[in-house]
């Protein structure tokens, strides 16, 4: 019988190999261009035409919308009350949900899981729905205000004002922190800090050399999350910080439903999504060399 004869496959060329990347992410590439690039270039074309209250919206280019937002002290106080409230929202986020996610990591099934459901469980209900049930606690006849008169306390303003949009907004965010600090503990080995504990390292040592340089990635991730989240938010804002109680997204609700003013929606909501990038690219710079410095 005659040898086998080897079987040669066809080589494949640099240029097709070079090609095969772009090839296979194509459908995802154009599925986010359609999804997300093609709405902010259209928004970005919006937000410089020429608006007429008499007309509406005009096809001609100006630069006034830009102007007003960046120039008008009552855009300024809305930014400024925006940006702090999720900052704060950020910060009490940070010290409720690392302790919270340290918690989970070291807890044993069944009550692992207990927790984790009950971290979740926001998640299941309509941002509405939570919104309506904070106004009822925190209304002048709600749940707060009735234990406080029971106590002796005085009746407290708490709905429509800031304090009721930060408490809320730390209920509805508070997963998007606790589940990427628990991520990033899960990679920790227990080892570690149990050889720490026994070489005579002291509780904050450990916690300071130990747990924080592992659990800082999870910090940055749910602090991005949350913060962004939290200055784009309408639903909250809307129902318990009423209409005086102005933050970017319900303005620019009002520009685009009840002024019809588009193109000045459009800006204001451009202006947030950059001021919302350049603070959170300096923060991510930030944190990470500090994480850096901590492993070094």
């Amino acid at each position: 019988m005659s040898a086998a004869m080897p079987i040669s496959l066809p080589a494949t060329s640099a240029a097709g190999k070079a090609r095969a990347p772009w090839l296979l992410s194509a459908p995802a590439f154009v599925l986010f261009a359609c999804l997300l690039l093609v709405p902010l270039v259209l928004t970005a074309v919006l937000s410089f035409q020429v608006f007429d209250h008499a007309t509406g919206v005009k096809n001609s280019f100006t630069l006034a919308h830009y102007d007003a937002v960046l120039t008008d002290d009552y855009y300024h106080g809305i930014f400024w009350r925006t940006f702090w409230i999720s900052a704060l929202t950020t910060l009490i986020c940070v010290l409720v949900g690392a302790p919270e996610a340290y918690v989970l990591s070291r807890m044993r099934n069944p009550w692992r899981s207990v927790l984790l459901l009950v971290v979740l469980a926001p998640l299941l209900v309509s941002v509405v729905v939570r919104a309506f049930g904070w106004s009822m606690l925190l209304g002048p006849e709600g749940l707060v205000n009735q234990v406080a008169r029971f106590m002796g306390l005085p009746t407290m303003r708490i709905l429509y004002t800031e304090t009721a949009v930060i408490i809320a907004l730390v209920h509805v965010m508070l997963p998007f922190m606790v589940i990427p600090v628990w991520t990033s503990l899960q990679k920790l080995d227990p080892g570690v800090e149990d050889a720490a504990l026994s070489l005579k390292a002291s509780h904050f040592t450990t916690l300071r050399r130990i747990i924080f340089p592992q659990v800082l990635p999870g910090v940055l991730s749910g602090s991005l999350i949350v913060f962004g989240l939290s200055a784009s938010a309408f639903a909250i804002p809307g129902l318990l910080g009423g209409r005086r109680l102005k933050m970017v997204a319900t303005v620019v609700y009002d520009e685009y439903l009840h002024e019809l003013n588009w193109p000045l929606g459009a800006a204001i909501a451009l202006t947030l999504l950059l001021a919302n990038l350049v603070l959170m690219l300096n923060y991510n710079r930030v944190v990470e060399r500090s994480y850096k410095k901590s492993l070094g």
